[in-house]
């Protein structure tokens, strides 16, 4: 029996016979992740999309009021599996683990973080990611307000981390610039022509690529400052339980 998310096999996305294909938010949603992989935020349009699941484009908006609405269904999809239970382990160590699984699958779509980036979905994939950080730091003996400040801390800093990490790693409009919006090139030039000595001996690291050093680096000085909030006392421990 097939699912009512999957078409059948006969059916195309625009079936000269036979009734349209359903129209569901989680075949919509995997749709539009293809097109996001394939040509990027900029050109996904509620056109195009319902071109891909062989609707009229009126009828996308019975199911999202606007395009926003979509681009939250989207991030909400992009953290599925992210909920699951860190290796034991050191709260930091865990804590640690989320962080990377969530930039992970962020990475994982053409224009990831900028999708999630000001989505604020309360499905079970975003909740339940939350629900695991706030647990891990909590069960670690910290406030609930620390813990709650401490999760949008990592969370933002993930997101704006990748969101830099995609533009910089996009390829550029031109063939023959052989390099995307950040070029190092250009940064190394721009440098050079002035007095910058302190820039121009940080060059190789500002330049470098290496993302995930950079992004593991910014995580960690995160978890050191959050060291210094850890609350294992008493009253840290009296809030934790339940």
């Amino acid at each position: 029996m097939s699912s009512p998310s999957t078409p059948h096999p006969a059916e195309g996305p625009r079936a000269a016979r036979g009734r349209p294909p359903r129209l569901d938010q989680g075949r919509t949603a995997r749709a539009a992740l293809d097109l996001l992989d394939e040509a990027g935020l900029d050109a996904l349009t509620m056109r195009r999309l319902a071109d891909a699941v062989g609707v009229q484009a009126g009828a996308l908006y019975r199911h999202f009021a606007t395009k926003q609405d979509l681009l939250t269904v989207m991030a909400e999809r992009m953290l599925e599996g992210c909920s699951a239970p860190p290796p034991e382990g050191d709260w930091s160590e865990r804590l640690t683990v989320l962080a990377h699984r969530m930039r992970t699958a962020l990475l994982a779509h053409r224009d990831g973080a900028r999708v999630y980036a000001g989505t604020h979905s309360t499905g079970a994939n975003t909740l339940g990611f939350a629900e695991t950080l706030v647990g891990v730091l909590r069960e670690a003996g910290f406030r609930g307000e620390d813990a709650a400040r401490a999760v949008l801390a990592v969370v933002n800093f993930t997101v704006g981390h990748t969101l830099e990490e995609q533009a910089a790693l996009q390829p550029g409009d031109s063939a023959a610039a052989g390099a995307g919006p950040a070029d190092p090139d250009r940064l190394r030039r721009a440098v050079a022509a002035r007095d910058f000595p302190h820039l121009t001996a940080a060059l190789p690291v500002l330049t470098s690529t290496d993302f995930a050093a950079h992004f593991a680096f910014g995580l960690n000085l995160l978890v050191q400052g959050l060291r210094a909030t850890e609350r294992n006392g008493p009253a840290g421990a009296a809030e934790a339980r339940p």
